[in-house]
């Protein structure tokens, strides 16, 4: 009896954890296409490269149904537990902050990385997941028949972890109304995909890149040596301390720079945040300001999965 009690009770104890597990948080933009097809596209310079990016706020403001489809989308995520961040408030939100430059200068030497739009975005939103919505309208003669495509991304990496796409019987209904329908028969799966890659980061960690650079205005490079050790030693050392299993990748190298690749950072710092790509370059950041080092450095960033340290100055 005692041991059938205690199955009983570990049951409902791993039926609430699971209830009360976090998901994470969503942002629902649309498409590249969708964007492109209806014209809702501007150009950037990025380092004297004209770039052509989805104009999200010209969307907003211009086409009628993708606010309603996105409230519609919206909802049936956020009733499955999701957390939801409104697209179109963060860019207003965005826009208010003229003060603060859209390229990250060096005090020193003037150098600067120019981060896309959409990598803005997703490091002033942290939002976990970005999901692009597109939808396709035919006209029957029994009605409008709409196709959808949802595809998420992980905002830290840029990889595709779910996608679902689907159709709906011809009806009259609005083309929010037609969408929450045909994406009914189809969100289940589509969430399930979510949380299992989500499961697999939190047991195996946030996959980032992380770049370590020298200012040439440094008298030192990474072959500099602390208590016996190279410098990129040391940092390699520092990383498997701080990564999660002690994972990662040094995908190239010189004495003057080191790319780290698939590198596994905790899901959440010591405070419950969740941890991306410039907190973890601070925490090495700060590591190298100490003995034997006295770094002073820089720490740059493009959205939330990848940054790079630059030593010698800030």
């Amino acid at each position: 009896m005692k041991r059938f009690l205690t199955t009983i009770l570990l049951c409902i104890m791993t039926m609430v954890a699971t209830a009360q597990e976090k998901k994470p948080t969503l942002m629902i933009v649309p498409s590249d296409n969708w964007c492109t097809q209806r014209y809702f596209t501007t150009t950037y310079n990025n380092q004297g490269t004209k770039v052509r990016v989805p104009d999200y706020q010209r969307a907003f403001q211009e086409d009628i149904e993708i606010k309603p489809v996105i409230a519609k989308i919206g909802q049936l995520l956020t009733d499955m537990g999701y957390s939801l961040k409104d697209c179109e408030q963060e860019l207003k939100s965005i826009s208010t902050r003229l003060a603060e430059d859209n390229v990250t200068i060096s005090k020193s030497s003037g150098a600067s990385i120019v981060e896309s739009p959409l990598d803005q975005l997703k490091r002033r939103t942290k939002s976990d997941i970005i999901i692009n919505v597109d939808w396709v309208i035919r006209k029957e003669t029994t009605g409008r028949i709409i196709t959808f495509t949802l595809e998420a991304f992980d905002s830290y990496t840029s990889k595709r972890i779910a996608t679902a796409t689907g159709t709906c019987e011809p009806s009259n209904l609005s083309t929010p109304e037609l969408l929450e329908c045909a994406i009914g028969t189809h969100i289940k799966a589509f969430d399930k995909q979510m949380d299992n890659y989500f499961r697999d980061l939190k047991k195996h960690g946030r996959e980032i890149v992380l770049t370590v650079r020298c200012w040439d205005s440094w008298d030192k490079d990474l072959e500099e040596e602390y208590n016996g050790e190279e410098l990129t030693d040391c940092i390699q050392q520092w990383l498997r301390e701080h990564t999660v299993d002690g994972v990662f990748n040094l995908s190239d190298g010189t004495e003057f720079f080191l790319q780290f690749e698939q590198v596994r950072i905790p899901f959440y710092d010591e405070k419950n945040n969740a941890m991306d790509a410039r907190a973890f370059a601070t925490q090495l950041r700060k590591h190298l300001a100490k003995e034997p080092y006295n770094i002073t450095a820089k720490v740059i960033v493009r959205g939330l999965g990848e940054a790079l340290l630059v030593l010698g100055e800030k």
